[in-house]
């Protein structure tokens, strides 16, 4: 006979904000929190959540889109949220909160069974700066990103002529981690990372609240982390080659 089990997988879509900080803090040592204790670690997760940012990629972040060139524009600006500007035209359109681009390609025929894509190649400042005429037209092959606090701007060069104004630049972005919000919503991030987020905060409060524990708590959170992260990578096949030995040779 079969075990009797929930038959449900939605644990972290239900794991409210309050119950995170509850948990943290009962890893402290300490219950029945209220006022500012849940400010402060309101406060201290969304600075987690930013931190994380820093430390690479998250996979669940990734989108795609298509950004609608025009003939001899250089610039296209994505900003962080609606209330900071208006966007390029691209398909999805309005997306908000970019952080960065991994990779990029010049398509053809976005909608069509004969679509095309060129590689486009990624430049730093000092190689987009070097670009004697950066308003040339002709074919996008490069594209420089520069991030600023409420946007992130994608030059290309060169700038697209009349033929290739109709194409579309296809790239892989990686979004910014959407902030805490109110004490009863979930957070933005798949199952996996649930355990380290709840470690990293623990660690977080206990140097408000523990100072005594702070070390086993960081010790803890990075371990949690790392497993987190081999977890969220981009897997592929792997393939295993017998080497051949041959006795004398």
């Amino acid at each position: 006979m079969a075990n009797t089990t929930s038959g449900t997988t939605t644990f972290d879509k239900t794991f409210s904000i309050d119950e995170i900080i509850e948990e943290a803090f009962e890893r402290l040592g300490m219950q029945d929190v209220s006022g500012y204790q849940l400010k402060t670690s309101r406060r201290s997760l969304n600075i987690m959540l930013q931190e994380w940012g820093n430390r690479g990629i998250h996979y669940w972040e990734i989108g795609e889109l298509n950004l609608d060139l025009v003939e001899g524009q250089a610039e296209y600006k994505f900003f962080r949220s609606a209330g900071d500007g208006t966007n390029a035209v691209s398909t999805p359109a309005n997306v908000h909160g970019i952080s960065d681009i991994l990779e990029a390609q010049l398509r053809s025929n976005r909608t069509q069974t004969d679509q095309s894509d060129s590689p486009m190649t990624k430049v730093d400042r000092s190689t987009y700066a070097g670009f004697s005429n950066k308003l040339a037209k002709g074919t996008p092959n490069q594209y420089w990103v520069q991030r600023f606090v409420d946007h992130v701007s994608v030059s290309v060069y060169p700038t697209p002529d009349a033929t290739n104004a109709s194409k579309d630049m296809h790239f892989y972005f990686i979004k910014r981690i959407q902030d805490v919000g109110a004490y009863t919503n979930a957070t933005d991030l798949p199952f996996r990372f649930v355990p380290c987020m709840v470690s990293g905060l623990a660690y977080y409060l206990s140097m408000k609240y523990a100072p005594q524990l702070t070390q086993q708590m960081k010790l803890l959170y990075e371990d949690e982390f790392q497993r987190a992260l081999q977890e969220d990578g981009s897997a592929s096949s792997t393939y295993i080659t017998p080497k051949a030995y041959y006795p004398g040779t």
